[in-house]
Parts: structure tokens; C-alpha cells; sequence
């Protein structure tokens, strides 16, 4: 089964994004996170949105 929600600890090691920058995102509400009781989740499917659509590196 696949996840479609992980966790600030789970999004950091699968996307290579540190946790302070995944904050930042919140802030500027370029992901959004999901609470669920006092958990914070993230969808997938918004995270792979916003890798893919990061500039090429040159």
C-alpha cells in the first residue's frame, strides 16, 4: 500500500528538504500541511508537485 501522507521526519528524508526549509514553505504556502490531532502531515502528492516543478540545476 501506498502512502498518500507522511510526516515532517518522513518528507524531510524522502525529498532531501530540511526541516526548517519544509517551515518556510508553510509560511510562504508553497505546501500546505494537514493536522490531524496534534500530528502534522503532508501530502504526497504536494510534495512531489513542488519537487518536480523546481528549476533544472545548469
Amino acid at each position: 500500500m501506498t502512502k498518500i501522507s507522511v510526516t515532517i521526519p518522513e518528507a524531510v528524508q524522502m525529498t532531501g528538504i530540511g526541516r526548517s526549509s519544509l517551515y518556510t514553505l508553510f509560511r510562504e504556502g508553497k505546501i500546505r500541511p494537514r493536522k490531524s490531532g496534534k500530528r502534522t502531515l503532508l501530502l504526497v502528492e504536494d510534495l512531489k508537485r513542488y519537487v518536480e516543478n523546481l528549476p533544472a540545476a545548469s
